[in-house]
């Protein structure tokens, strides 16, 4: 029996609507980058992005476990000497707290042009509403 692989002509995108209130961030991330790479599907391939769209909604009330919340800091260098600069993860989720799951999936992604495609199909945002009910996306269970 030969092996099968998809084309990219055959595959077929969903989308899926995550409610990030009182989840941990660590594991909706992870379960949100497998749902974006696609190997939740049967026809998982490694060389193709066969994932789905994920909206995740509520961002800003995502939590971190133990300690982490106060001692968590995201890291930006302007590229200048003595341009770093660290954002506390109190300040981060106060002013984008999108970019606190994005970075969170970006990180969990191929660190290539691949995963750079994957990671466009994830749409973040602060509040319950979110602007792709055409979509109709399917509730994704964490």
């Amino acid at each position: 029996m030969k092996t099968y692989s998809v084309k990219a002509g055959e595959i077929q995108r969903e989308w899926f609507v995550v409610d990030a209130r009182d989840q941990v961030l660590g594991r909706l991330a992870t379960r949100v980058a497998s749902v974006l790479k696609g190997k939740h599907k049967p026809t998982y391939s490694t060389h193709l992005d066969v994932g789905d769209f994920v909206i995740v909604v509520n961002a800003k009330d995502v939590r971190l476990t133990g300690r982490k919340a106060d001692q968590k800091e995201y890291f930006r260098h302007s590229g200048f000497m003595g341009g770093e600069r660290m954002i506390p993860f109190r300040r981060m989720i106060d002013r984008h707290p999108e970019r606190v799951i994005e970075l969170a999936v970006k990180g969990m992604l191929p660190k290539n042009t691949l995963g750079r495609k994957m990671a466009s199909k994830l749409k973040v945002y602060p509040g319950p509403e979110h602007p792709h009910a055409a979509q109709m996306p399917r509730d994704l269970e964490i």
